[in-house]
């Protein structure tokens, strides 16, 4: 199972550039990107309300703001999003070990598909679940879960590969081992005080032998 915003993709720019859309269609102020890095990994949603309290918005122009989102994210996707190093190359060493692969994400699961389609990366994946085809997001365990059963592997031996606190605390309560990637987004925070049985710099560090 492999998260996508910040371990397979670097989407940073596609969200700054839709909340900018957003916010000045509500009349509102920008955010610093900074702020953006620091609060990506919970679901648009929780991206949404805490970029509206950022700029000054009232908590009331939620809904309007999530249909805004919506409509601008769906023409940007991918527009400034960057696959990052040595993602094709661990994705073929994976595939090429007969590995069931899964994307798990708490993007929707619409605009993640499309993104995968957009950046050539959907042909690897056996399966791709959003944030809005379980009932819980991570850092719940249910979406984990749910992935396992997908991919008919037990918890214990299917990996949960993601860039953040938020991967991790999933991982811990599904009973699935955890590799973690020191680049994409941890809200400010180094990963590598993460734990995790690995911490890697590329995708393509993590070998078929080393999962086994």
């Amino acid at each position: 199972m492999l998260d996508l915003d910040g371990t397979l993709v670097d989407t940073l720019g596609d969200f700054a550039a839709v909340l900018a859309l957003t916010l000045r269609d509500l009349g509102l102020r920008t955010v610093g990107r900074d702020f953006i890095e620091h609060t990506i990994g919970r679901g648009g949603e929780h991206l949404v309300r805490m970029t509206l309290a950022e700029a000054g918005g009232a908590p009331e122009l939620f809904d309007r703001a999530w249909a805004l989102y919506q409509r601008h994210y769906a023409a940007v996707n991918g527009e400034h999003a960057i696959v990052y190093p040595g993602v094709v190359e661990g994705l073929a060493l994976l595939r090429a070990a007969g590995l069931p692969l899964a994307v798990l994400t708490n993007k929707p699961a619409a605009p993640a598909r499309e993104l995968l389609r957009r950046k050539g990366l959907d042909g690897y994946f056996a399966h791709v679940f959003g944030g809005d085809d379980f009932p819980r997001k991570k850092p719940d365990p249910l979406p984990l879960l749910k992935t396992c059963e997908a991919l008919g592997t037990p918890p214990s031996a299917t990996w949960m590969v993601g860039d953040s606190r938020n991967d991790a605390e999933a991982a811990r309560a599904a009973g699935c081992p955890l590799v973690l990637v020191t680049y994409g987004y941890n809200h400010g925070e180094d990963v590598r005080a993460v734990p995790a049985l690995r911490h890697v710099n590329r995708l393509d560090e993590i070998s078929a032998d080393a999962l086994s």
